[in-house]
C-alpha cells in the first residue's frame, strides 16, 4: 500500500487556515475519478440488461430471457462469458491496485490518477468499438487497472490536501461523485435505451470518455502534489512550506507543517511497515480497518448497485421500466449521500454507521422476504409486490448511501 503521511495531529488541536478554492477545485478534480467507477457500475449493469446489447454478444442469455420457459428466474442470466465479462474488471483491479501503491509511494498521488484516466480512456476505445465478447473483456481489463489506480490514489490525495478538520467532508466528494456517476450512467442508460437502435448501448460506454479526459487532463495540467507526498519524496520544506500556504490561504503553517515533517521523519524511519502493521498493539486498528470494508462490500453493495436493472427485469419488468427503476433508485441513494456529507462531521462516523446498519439490516430482510415469498423459478412477481420490492431497492440503496460515508 501507498504510505501516507498525514500527520501525527491531535484532534483537540487547530490549525491556521481554512477550505481554500484551490484546495476545493484540487479536491473536486481529483474526486472525479469517483465519478468513472460510478459511472462503470451504473453503465454496465444498465447495459447487461439491454436486449440489443445481449443479443449481440450474450444470445443465449437473451433466448433464455426472451423465449425460454423452462430456465429458472434465477438462472436465467447464469452465463459464464458473461461473469467473465463483469468479473474481469474487479480481477484486474485488484491486481492493478498493488502496483498501484508502489506508483503512488514512488511518483506521487498525481501520477497514479494520471495513469488511472489513461487506462479508462483505452477502456473506451476498446469498448465502444467492440466486435465480439473477447473485445468487451479486453476493454474491462483496461478499465479495471485504471479503476485500480485511481481508487487507490484519490482517497490518499483527498485526505491529505484537506485541512485536518474537514477531511470528513472533503473525503466524501469521492463517494458523492461515484454516486453521481452511477446516477448519469442510469440516465444515459435510459435515454440510450429509448433510440431503438441495434447500437444504442455504445453510446453508453462513449460516454465514460469525457469524464476520462477530463481526469488525466487535469489532473496533469492543474493539480499539485499534496505536502505529504512532496516532503516524504523531496524532502523539500520550502517548497513544501509555499504549498501549504497556498492551499491553507494564510502563511502561518508551521504547526501543521511541523506535524507532518515529524510523521515524515517516522515514516521514513520505520524499516518494515508491514511487520510493524501487524504487531499486537496495532491489531484492533488494523482489524477496523480490514472489517469494516470487507463487511460493507458483503452486505452486497455493489451487486444491488450493479445489478439494480437486472433485477427489476428478471422480476418482471420491462426493458425501459426496469431502466427507470435503476435512475429513481440512484436519486434516492445520493440525496442520501449528500445528507450524510452534512452530517458526518457533525454526527460522527460511529453514529451513521450505526444508523444506516440498522436501516440497512431491514431492508435487505424486506427485499429478501419478498423475493423469497413471491418470485418462484417461472413466471414475474406481480406489480403490486415488485413496486414493494422497488420500495425495499430504494431503502436499501438509501442506507448504503450513508453507511458507505462512514
Amino acid at each position: 500500500m501507498a504510505i501516507g503521511v498525514v500527520g501525527n495531529e491531535d484532534p483537540t488541536r487547530n490549525y491556521n487556515g481554512r477550505v481554500t478554492v484551490f484546495v476545493l477545485l484540487s479536491c473536486l478534480v481529483a474526486a472525479s475519478g469517483g465519478f468513472l467507477f460510478g459511472y462503470d457500475l451504473g453503465i454496465s449493469g444498465g447495459v447487461t440488461s439491454m436486449d440489443t446489447f445481449l443479443n449481440e454478444f450474450f444470445p443465449d442469455v437473451y433466448k433464455k430471457m426472451k423465449a425460454d420457459t423452462h430456465t429458472s428466474n434465477y438462472c436465467k442470466f447464469n452465463s459464464q462469458l458473461l461473469t467473465a465479462f463483469t468479473s474481469s474488471l474487479y480481477i484486474a483491479g485488484l491486481v492493478a491496485s498493488l502496483f498501484a501503491s508502489c506508483v503512488t509511494r514512488t511518483f506521487g498521488r498525481r501520477s497514479s490518477m494520471v495513469l488511472g484516466g489513461a487506462h479508462v480512456l483505452g477502456w473506451f476505445g476498446a469498448s465502444s468499438g467492440s466486435v465480439n465478447v473477447y473485445m468487451l473483456i479486453l476493454g474491462r481489463v483496461l478499465l479495471g487497472v485504471g479503476i485500480g489506480f485511481t481508487n487507490q490514489a484519490i482517497p490518499l490525495y483527498l485526505t491529505e490536501m484537506a485541512p485536518p478538520r474537514h477531511r470528513g467532508s472533503l473525503y466524501n466528494f469521492f463517494e458523492l461523485s461515484l454516486s453521481l456517476g452511477i446516477l448519469v450512467a442510469n440516465l444515459i442508460n435510459y435515454a440510450a435505451q429509448k433510440l431503438h437502435s441495434p447500437s444504442n448501448w455504445r453510446v453508453s460506454l462513449s460516454v465514460a470518455a469525457l469524464p476520462a479526459s477530463f481526469l488525466a487532463l487535469a489532473s496533469s495540467l492543474f493539480l499539485p502534489e499534496t505536502p505529504s507526498s512532496l516532503l516524504h519524496r523531496s524532502s523539500d520544506l520550502d517548497k513544501t512550506s509555499q504549498l501549504l500556504k497556498k492551499l491553507r490561504g494564510t502563511d502561518d503553517v508551521q504547526a501543521e507543517l511541523s506535524d507532518l515533517v515529524s510523521a515524515c521523519s517516522a515514516s521514513k524511519a520505520t524499516a518494515h511497515p508491514f511487520r510493524k502493521m501487524l504487531a499486537i498493539k496495532h491489531r484492533p486498528q488494523l482489524i477496523a480497518a480490514i472489517a469494516l470494508p470487507f463487511f460493507l462490500q458483503v452486505t452486497g453493495i455493489n451487486a444491488v448497485n450493479f445489478y439494480a436493472p437486472v433485477v427489476f427485469r428478471t422480476i418482471g419488468f420491462k426493458e425501459s421500466a426496469s431502466l427507470m427503476s435503476a435512475v429513481v433508485t440512484r436519486v434516492v441513494a445520493t440525496a442520501f449521500n449528500c445528507v450524510a456529507i452534512l452530517a458526518v462531521d457533525r454526527c460522527g462516523r460511529r453514529r451513521l454507521l450505526l444508523v444506516g446498519g440498522i436501516q440497512m439490516l431491514a431492508s435487505l430482510f424486506l427485499v429478501g422476504g419478498i423475493l423469497a415469498s413471491q418470485l418462484g423459478d417461472h413466471g414475474s412477481i406481480r406489480k403490486e409486490y415488485g413496486l414493494r420490492l422497488r420500495r425495499g431497492i430504494l431503502f436499501v440503496l438509501g442506507t448504503i448511501g450513508v453507511v458507505d460515508r462512514r
